[in-house]
């Protein structure tokens, strides 16, 4: 490895700016459901257009909250629609609230769901006698899917449509719509602020939805399912005094999770919001170029296919590797990748092929998501990162004597 130093697959860049950020909270009088939280939220809203917006946990307490402010009230047959290559969360969400869940296929190229993958997902749904009543698409590798198309088919079958849009914050969908924009025709849009995603919160994640009462459903449900809006108050005997709101009272409303974020988790989102555009361009920037020095190993070594969409804000670069046509194995390629001081990762294992959901969804086979695992590999992209780190992957790559064009 010499005194190159270790390219994991991706990380957080943080600076005295966030750690600053963070202690000046550590040192107020509220590290948690404080102002900090709502600032965060407000200026979540203003940079992606959306009006409602309700941080929380993590990402995966996003999918949760949006997929119970639904209030489907599953019945036994009742199922959600997943494309396969996501990670597990996006699936274990919809059992979460008692939902079968039917993979769809994805496009090879992309990972992403297509019109023609959700409509023979819906189909084999009701074959397999279960009602579809949620669709999850899923933006990967900062590349959106058709949320507009997905929302038409969708809606033809009486199912709302939740994004999961854990990998896209600064991307927009088809027409230039900002993915979680007031504009997006979904009901709701879910992002992760985890370590290795666009901005971190060190954990956490945040629902939008233009709909005002979904948005009120999910600020209650994120705290036990309690309101503290006397507005919203149903006991009035308890609630007010002379017609006074009573300062101690809150009602319980619904059954929810503690799914709130902190003010210190807060305090680092609003320092790092502030930097999205760099870290935007920085990524568009090392994308490029491994376009660029990937082309000459084609087709044996060849990026994901990019849609060119009108924004992409990229979270992973996604390597397709012809390993058969090679002579060679992933293992193989990780394992001299990270001898070298480079270290890969595999977004995703197609969560249909997981032994909890071979025991508890219909099996499909989905060529388009086994065939783009078979080829996947995810080479490091991260805010700070160089052009010439780049270069030192792709030369890293190209002297290895399988992989060599």
């Amino acid at each position: 490895m010499g005194s190159e130093p270790f390219l994991p697959y991706g990380r957080q860049l943080i600076d005295d700016d966030d750690v600053e950020a963070v202690v000046q909270v550590l040192h107020g009088d509220l590290i948690t459901t404080g102002p900090v939280v709502t600032h965060f939220e407000h200026a979540l809203g203003q940079r992606i257009g959306a009006s409602s917006v309700v941080a929380c946990s993590s990402g995966t307490a996003a999918l949760h909250l949006a997929l119970l402010a639904l209030n489907l009230q599953p019945g036994k047959r009742d199922a959600a629609i997943v494309p396969s290559v996501t990670f597990a969360a996006t699936a274990n969400v919809a059992r979460f609230i008692g939902l079968h869940v039917v993979f769809s296929d994805v496009d090879p190229e992309t990972g992403l769901m297509r019109d023609c993958d959700l409509e023979a997902a819906l189909c084999r749904a009701r074959s397999d006698g279960l009602v579809p009543r949620v669709v999850l698409p899923v933006h990967f590798a900062g590349q959106s899917a058709d949320v507009p198309v997905l929302v038409d088919i969708a809606s033809s079958a009486s199912c709302a449509v939740v994004v999961d849009a854990a990998h896209a914050l600064g991307s927009q969908e088809p027409g230039g719509i900002p993915v979680g924009s007031d504009q997006s025709t979904a009901h709701m849009t879910c992002f992760s602020f985890h370590p290795v995603k666009t901005i971190t919160t060190g954990e956490g994640g945040a629902v939008t939805t233009s709909d005002p009462d979904l948005g009120q459903t999910l600020q209650r449900l994120r705290s036990h399912g309690i309101t503290r809006e006397p507005s919203a108050f149903m006991n009035r005997d308890m609630g007010f005094t002379e017609e006074r709101a009573n300062p101690w009272y809150y009602e319980l409303q619904d059954i929810g999770p503690n799914y709130r974020i902190t003010d210190i988790q807060c305090a680092l989102g609003l320092s790092q919001l502030g930097k999205l555009d760099r870290f935007l361009e920085s990524r568009a920037a090392q994308v490029a170029r491994y376009h660029e020095r990937l082309a000459p190993m084609a087709p044996l070594i060849r990026p994901l296919k990019n849609l060119h969409r009108p924004q992409t804000g990229w979270h992973l670069f996604v390597a397709l590797i012809d390993f058969d046509a090679a002579g060679t194995s992933r293992a193989h390629v990780m394992d001299a990748l990270h001898k070298a001081g480079i270290g890969t990762q595999v977004h995703y294992i197609p969560v249909h092929t997981q032994p909890y959901y071979r025991q508890h969804s219909p099996w499909a086979e989905l060529p388009g998501a086994m065939e783009y695992y078979r080829r996947t590999l995810s080479l490091p992209l991260f805010p700070g990162m160089t052009v010439d780190q780049v270069d030192r992957v792709v030369d890293t790559l190209q002297s290895l004597p399988e992989l060599q064009a």
